[in-house]
């Protein structure tokens, strides 16, 4: 199955700054209910021992993903770390609930942040959490090279697969009007563009039926990251949903 780059309407500055929050916050509640803080601690676990890294990095965070969950793991297991959520199109709302719930542990970025051209200021491990399908090879490559650059870590994960396992995507409707009564906060908005205008479900399944055809394999991100030196690069996969689905992994740390 060759890769398809079709554009995806979060991506796009003119699309609705409200449907593209409570879009970004259906896949926050999705990443949290299928537990993958569990699935990725031990790989960010070793990219931060690796690099001597304290603090993390999160771009292109959306509705904040499993990072909320990931930080409290860390933490636990006696890793003091912190976290920095960013994104080009800040869910600030969002951010800010997450924020205030960490005990200090999370903070934001209001401003925008592009992964390509990461600040010198947000120094740390640079995680990105099923977002890097979002970049045409190009703008991909340049995300490892900014990183490689900087002398930044980086660890980048996808849940998203261009294979035949990605055909339950068609269901994302049904996931998104069965989820939103459990979603919080409460919020009218959310049910009037959920149920009565139904352009969350719609947005979710466009962009997640994109998102598959985007996704990159194993050895396209072998090849992106190739020349990126110095950096040491373990790219693979790791089974999710009781191995019902695969986590691709790229994880980078300066040599």
């Amino acid at each position: 199955m060759q890769r398809i780059h079709l554009f995806e309407l979060e991506d796009q500055a003119w699309f609705p700054s409200t449907i593209r929050d409570l879009a970004t916050d259906f896949l926050h509640f999705l990443a949290t209910s299928l537990k993958l803080d569990g699935v990725l601690a031990p790989l960010v676990e070793r990219a931060l021992r690796e690099s001597g890294a304290t603090r993390i990095v999160d771009l292109c965070s959306g509705g904040s993903g499993p990072l909320p969950g990931l930080v409290a793991a860390l933490n636990a297991k006696g890793l003091a770390v912190t976290a920095t959520l960013t994104d080009l199109y800040p869910n600030v709302r969002a951010f800010e609930q997450i924020a205030a719930s960490s005990r200090a542990r999370v903070s934001f970025a209001e401003e925008p942040v592009d992964a390509r051209a990461v600040p010198a200021s947000l120094a740390g491990l640079r995680t990105m959490f099923n977002a890097f399908h979002h970049f045409a090879p190009g703008d991909a490559r340049a995300v490892l090279y900014a990183a490689a650059s900087a002398r930044q870590p980086i660890a980048i994960f996808e849940v998203s697969e261009r294979s035949v396992r990605s055909i339950p995507v068609i269901l994302v409707p049904v996931l998104v009007w069965l989820s939103t009564p459990f979603m919080k906060p409460f919020l009218w908005r959310r049910l009037f563009w959920t149920y009565l205008v139904p352009l969350v479900p719609l947005t979710c399944l466009w962009d997640g039926i994109v998102s598959q055809l985007r996704a990159y394999t194993v050895a396209e991100l072998r090849q992106l990251a190739s020349g990126s030196a110095p950096m040491r690069w373990d790219i693979g996969q790791v089974p999710i949903a009781g191995g019902r689905g695969r986590l691709t992994y790229l994880i980078g740390v300066p040599a």
